[in-house]
């Protein structure tokens, strides 16, 4: 078991030193500059030294009621690109990463794809975009088309809370 935390770990920060792109383009991925005007989160922390730290740290409790969900969308609405997306949570704080505290994380959003299991890094790429700066709202990028929105809250470290800090919806976009 502890070989696959590591295998897992070790994906999130090789995924993760490949930048976030919150929002992309049908065409291109953004560039770095680009990412920086949008205000699309480009964590600034240590991964490595981050990954070092969750593998040695024991999972932080989850108070018991707390829960995430989509604040202004609801499973099956029709919507038009850009898609803008409000984080509610309850029972936790919103924090930015890089410091694992009880009761405190941030948010990620999951494009096409269902929550993570409890312990497991998030990843970062174009489907797993972080709000690592404790953002409460962004705005998507996201093709005409039937798209899975997950709602994924993290400890300080990236790690999965699991299903019960997850949310998943599906919109229609025009």
């Amino acid at each position: 078991m502890k070989k696959v935390n590591i295998l897992a770990i070790a994906l999130g920060v090789f995924l993760a030193s490949c930048g976030d792109t919150a929002k992309k383009s049908e065409e291109k991925e953004m560039t770095h500059d680009e990412m920086h005007e949008a205000g699309v989160d480009h964590e600034d922390h240590d991964h490595d030294a981050m990954a070092e730290e969750a593998e040695e740290a024991e999972p932080v409790a989850i108070p018991e009621g707390a829960k995430v969900y989509f604040a202004n969308l609801e499973d099956g609405q029709t919507v038009t690109s850009p898609v803008k997306i409000e984080f509610g949570v309850e029972g936790m704080e919103v924090e930015p990463a890089g410091e694992l505290n009880e009761g405190k994380g941030h948010h990620h959003i999951i494009i096409n794809g269902g929550p993570l299991a409890r312990g497991i890094i998030v990843p970062a790429d174009s489907a797993n975009i972080h709000f690592g700066k404790g953002q409460t709202e962004t705005e998507l990028e996201l093709p005409v088309g039937k798209h899975m929105l997950t709602m994924q809250f993290a400890d300080g470290y990236h790690q999965s809370y699991g299903l019960q800090l997850s949310s998943t919806i599906t919109v229609v976009v025009e």
